[in-house]
């Protein structure tokens, strides 16, 4: 795989860096693999035809017949060779988990803290499969990267043992190895494509199934399980196929290194004819072993395909080294100035408008969240936001707070709770903190989402507080108590407020309300000044 200068290529390349101890074991263990792997079998070959021969010769031919020191040697190959499968197995694998610990981070923060409209472009099942499916296919960069030093080693030794019974059975040997190596092309040729589509295809099917379980209720509700199931297993299809290609693609190799293989051993019988018989033994399975060795690498041929479309789809989402610089992009200063009116620190802002009118579009442009000329991490740092749709992480209370502030003391997330008014649902949980939410918090109801998710916001240390719709789906009375709260909150933390709500029970906290007439797409944020609606 060509390296250019792409950040991924840079983290690959650094990996191969940190892990060169490791892989130049697996690659020394792989020649011991390769080596004592054809020498093994060939002295045996030649161990076994001798012994029988001298056994079949008499009893003074066999007591003449060494076999101390071949068999000793048999058991340190065996030996060898066992150790060394042990130690190439174990080196290459340590790198490439190594490896692969420093690029899912990488590829996280790809994700976090590169422009919004790629992570949002990207659905959760497609991000599944970026970060599990295809980060798993860049192991082949690391655990193969022994096999051309034990196919080499297993082929030098093949052919040094075939010359000793006859130089011409190493010449017919030799033009198996390249007739087999030509197999492992064309199969790179042809399975390279294909290994491609079925990397794509294993992301739709995730991202597929990802969407059908999230709306698993609806489809229930609807009586589409036989729908969802054929939608779904119309994508799974689709991957088996071009699997089931890959494997054929495979067998077809297999079948044609198994012909070249027989080819061969009658080329090195004719070819070794006039050596004795435990040297023609000898060459025999020594050719065969040889060429073992160098199908291997067809394995590596056959997950080439997969590994350049997993390369390719995580190459898109790692940010550059500079994506966190600012040397090109503005400071927002602590007065902030968008497309709506000017902010100064403190203020109490409302947006109201008709649905549709594009309030949150333009609390994510002034967030940097949406691609604009002042998107960068400094602007982000300036606000805690709690989004109109809740997202929350299939863990306990605790984790899902955390998010807010990693650092946050158990006082805090108390605090934190008592302010959206969900400590006492919380404490009232056997498990308190540590209640588990479900996956997208089915264990709480709407409101306790909603309120769980004002809560982590309010941990995050930032200057402003962005909360959109924020009492949606509260009762009234439960409304009440968390604007009340809410004010109380923003009196002790001096926090800015930009607040977007369709109810007017949170707009009265407000110093100013602002009617949201229409955002276009790439123009300015048009609004009309309704005045303040709360003197005091």
């Amino acid at each position: 795989m060509s390296i250019s200068s792409r950040p991924l290529d840079t983290l690959v390349c650094e990996q191969f860096r940190e892990q060169t101890g490791r892989l130049g074991l697996a690659a020394l263990a792989g020649v011991g693999v390769g080596a004592s792997m054809v020498l093994l079998l060939g002295l045996s070959a030649w161990f076994i035809t001798g012994s029988a021969l001298a056994g079949a010769a008499g009893l003074t031919a066999a007591h003449a017949f060494n076999v101390l020191m071949p068999s000793a040697t048999i058991r340190f190959l065996a030996i060898v060779r066992t150790g060394s499968r042990y130690v190439e197995r174990v080196s290459s694998h340590e790198a490439a988990l190594k490896a692969l610990a420093r690029i899912r981070p990488a590829l996280f923060m790809g994700l976090t803290a590169g422009p919004p409209a790629r992570a949002f472009s990207i659905a959760s099942g497609e991000a599944s499969a970026r970060f599990i499916q295809d980060v798993d296919a860049l192991q082949t960069l690391f655990v193969r990267r022994s096999a051309p030093w034990t196919a080499g080693a297993g082929a030098l030794a093949a052919l040094s043992l075939t010359a000793m019974a006859s130089p011409p059975a190493a010449a017919v040997v030799l033009g198996g190895m390249m007739l087999s190596g030509l197999g492992s092309a064309s199969l790179g040729r042809r399975i390279d494509p294909l290994g491609r589509r079925r990397q794509m295809a294993m992301g739709m099917f995730k991202n597929r199934l990802s969407a059908h379980q999230g709306s698993a209720a609806e489809i229930a509700a609807y009586g589409l399980q036989a729908w969802a199931i054929t939608d779904v297993m119309r994508r799974a299809d689709a991957h088996d196929r071009l699997k089931a290609r890959v494997e054929v693609a495979t067998a077809s190799l297999a079948l044609w290194q198994a012909g070249v293989s027989g080819l061969t051993l009658v080329g090195v019988a004719i070819a070794a004819s006039g050596a004795t018989l435990p040297l023609l033994a000898m060459a025999l399975l020594a050719a065969l072993t040889g060429l073992e060795a160098i199908a291997t690498l067809s394995v590596a041929a056959r997950d080439a395909g997969a590994a350049k479309e997993a390369y390719a789809r995580i190459a898109a989402l790692v940010p550059r080294s500079d994506a966190a610089s600012s040397a090109h992009e503005p400071i927002v200063p602590a007065g902030l100035s968008w497309d709506g009116p000017s902010l100064v620190p403190g203020m109490r802002l409302g947006l109201q408008g008709p649905s549709g009118s594009g309030k949150t579009t333009a609390i994510e442009r002034l967030m940097g969240l949406r691609g604009t000329s002042h998107d960068c991490p400094d602007r982000r740092a300036r606000f805690s936001y709690a989004a109109q749709q809740v997202q929350l992480i299939d863990g306990t209370v605790r984790e899902n707070l955390l998010i807010g502030a990693e650092d946050a003391t158990e006082d805090d997330l108390w605090q934190a709770l008592t302010d959206a008014d969900l400590a006492s649902r919380i404490a009232a949980s056997p498990g308190g903190l540590d209640t588990p939410v479900g996956q997208d918090g089915m264990q709480l109801s709407g409101g306790e989402r909603r309120r769980l998710t004002l809560a982590r916001a309010y941990l995050r240390a930032a200057p402003w507080l962005v909360l959109d719709e924020p009492t949606e789906g509260l009762d009234v009375e439960t409304e009440k108590r968390v604007s009340e709260r809410l004010r109380q909150r923003l009196s002790r933390t001096r926090q800015g407020l930009i607040l977007v709500s369709h109810r007017d029970t949170p707009l009265l906290l407000c110093d100013r309300v602002m009617t949201v007439a229409r955002v276009d797409v790439a123009g300015p944020v048009r609004m009309h000044d309704q005045g303040a609606l709360l003197a005091a």
